[in-house]
């Protein structure tokens, strides 16, 4: 069904690439057909359409890549993404090859395909797919999980030491067998036959992952199952030269726009712009974190405490600058200083950090890997105010130091570019 799904997304989104052509060739040319437009002698519209309907093609299939781990969805964001994939690519093509173009052509198709795409992912949101599933598990929290997430249809939950379903009747559903615990003879004897049957039967920390984008810690031996993928991944070498790159590359953007905040900062509230502290970072070594200061002067007279939503503390500038989360700005130097990557669990203070240690099982396995800038667990939860909140994030974090790849980390970025430039999402 996910295969479908995508399918029919890719579809849908070429089909609106067409109707714009044709739109846009009317529009334009005066005629349906693009290439049988009156141009100028020796040109053709042939290579600026080829190249729009290549670009939509890398596009989506980049989209494709970033859902490879998780269950799609069919997002807005994904949807301008795509299109403006396709505007970019196209763009650089006419100035490469320097085919023949027509600017009110080109922004016309472009306009009329983003509607459309749009539009029909307005359509598939109102009914998302989902997966039926059967699950075989005792967990009870990851079972309330399982409920929560979009794309799960929990029909029914067994426990592994109790008695199969005497009459299953729903043999189009997924079986998810949690493989942790020992099962009892006839469960046991219930799970083969249901996959010799030939009925989809997997892995209940599998499935966990693709439908919560979160890493079941209770299914942890003893931490193997995260130092193995990190010393195996082939991305790991190549991410600090990425880092690099993409930062120096930005910094005619950024490097403006932190000279305005640093402004606005000291013109806001008394004390320094930019404020200093000690984090915690790969292998647990400690380092200076820099970011725009967003609370007033000796906000921890009283000792260190988390960062709440509508906390008091907060400056005028500073409560923008985090929903935003431009705050963190200067730690594009400390990407480039290397304490830092762009993409990876965020660092948190020393004191924090031998807290969690004691009380949180496997906290210390975040530190595989260099913390970043933003992460998988800034995107989809926000800022931690306690234990409990650390243990939640700390899922989405182990769960990215297990599959860290360049598409995860475009589908991280891309995330957070859409929470400064709309404010809304995870903070």
């Amino acid at each position: 069904m996910r295969r479908r799904f995508l399918l029919s997304l890719l579809a849908s989104d070429l089909a609106a690439l067409a109707v714009g052509l044709v739109v846009a060739s009317l529009l334009v040319f005066d005629t349906t057909l693009a290439w049988n437009a009156s141009v100028p002698p020796g040109a053709s519209v042939w290579p600026l359409v080829s190249l729009l309907a290549a670009g939509m093609f890398l596009g989506s299939y980049a989209s494709r890549r970033m859902w490879a781990r998780g269950a799609p969805r069919p997002s807005y964001g994904r949807g301008f993404a795509i299109v403006t994939f396709a505007g970019v690519f196209t763009s650089v093509g006419v100035l490469v090859s320097r085919v023949y173009f027509s600017r009110p052509f080109l922004a016309t198709a472009l306009g009329v395909t983003l509607l459309l795409a749009l539009s029909h992912r307005a359509v598939r949101r109102r009914r998302p797919w989902s997966e039926a599933m059967i699950l075989v598990t005792g967990e009870k929290g990851l079972v309330d999980d399982m409920r929560d997430a979009d794309h799960a249809d929990v029909l029914s939950v067994f426990d592994p030491g109790g008695e199969p379903p005497t009459d299953p009747t729903d043999t189009d559903a997924t079986l998810v067998v949690d493989l942790r615990p020992v099962m009892a003879d006839r469960m046991a004897q219930f799970v083969s036959s249901w996959n010799l049957a030939g009925y989809r039967v997997r892995p209940l920390a599998t499935v966990y992952e693709e439908h919560t984008g979160r890493l079941p810690i209770v299914h942890l031996a003893e931490g193997w199952e995260l130092t193995a993928p990190v010393a195996r991944n082939e991305y790991a070498p190549l991410k600090r030269g990425v880092d690099i790159l993409l930062t120096v590359a930005a910094a005619p953007l950024w490097v403006p726009l932190g000279a305005l905040i640093w402004v606005a900062v000291k013109l806001d509230s008394r004390g320094p712009a930019i404020y200093r502290q000690e984090r915690v970072g790969r292998e647990g070594e400690h380092f200076t974190l820099m970011k725009f200061r967003t609370m007033v002067l000796d906000a921890e007279r009283d000792g260190p405490r988390f960062a709440s939503r509508g906390d008091a503390r907060m400056t005028r500038v500073g409560r923008w600058l985090r929903r935003f989360r431009i705050d963190e700005l200067p730690q594009l130097w400390n990407v480039l200083r290397g304490d830092l990557s762009l993409v990876g669990p965020r660092p948190e203070r020393p004191v924090f950090t031998d807290q969690f240690e004691q009380s949180i099982p496997f906290y210390g396995y975040r530190h595989l890997i260099r913390p970043g800038v933003t992460g998988w667990a800034q995107v989809n939860y926000g800022y931690a105010d306690g234990e409990a909140d650390a243990v939640d994030k700390l899922t989405y974090d182990l769960y990215y130091v297990k599959h860290m790849s360049p598409w995860l980390d475009l589908h991280i970025l891309g995330k957070s570019i859409w929470t400064v430039l709309s404010g809304f999402g995870a903070q």
